[in-house]
């Protein structure tokens, strides 16, 4: 009996295809191992992880995957600060709340419940199909900490 694709990448390949994409192994390594691992992971991140499980994908590469599946919808950006852009795979639109302490970033639930949540100006020229918003502040675990100092 041969070894088939996990009931985890027959998923993945599954919403690719629902998206419009075509099922690549990179696309598919990137995609399944944000998914099982869920949270917010950097593209190095993504790469180190990948290397470890004997799946390797170049960080170019990892790069253009998580911005084809941002694109289609299947993989949400986190812009956390200066040289941090965080990636997570979703299946619901949110935003973030980032801790300007230790770096935790935790999803917040859309302001309004879909895109965009929130409108611009009228003179704004253009349609505008996506606002993320991002929070940011301390958390609670480092406020504590603060305060029994």
């Amino acid at each position: 009996m041969g070894v088939g694709p996990s009931e985890s990448e027959n998923s993945a390949e599954g919403r690719m295809r629902e998206a419009g994409l075509r099922v690549t192994q990179p696309r598919l390594a990137v995609y399944s191992i944000l998914r099982e691992l869920g949270g917010h992971r950097s593209v190095d991140e993504i790469v180190s992880l990948l290397s470890q499980r004997g799946r390797p994908v170049p960080r170019m590469s990892v790069y253009n995957v998580v911005a084809d599946l941002s694109t289609a919808g299947l993989v949400m950006f986190a812009d956390v600060g200066p040289g941090r852009a965080l990636y997570e795979a979703s299946d619901h639109w949110h935003h973030h709340f980032v801790c300007r302490q230790c770096g935790q970033v935790a999803d917040v639930p859309c302001l309004r419940g879909k895109k965009p949540c929130l409108e611009p100006p009228r003179s704004v020229a253009g349609t505008v199909d996506e606002a993320q918003v991002t929070f940011r502040g301390v958390c609670t675990r480092c406020h504590r900490g603060a305060r029994s100092r």
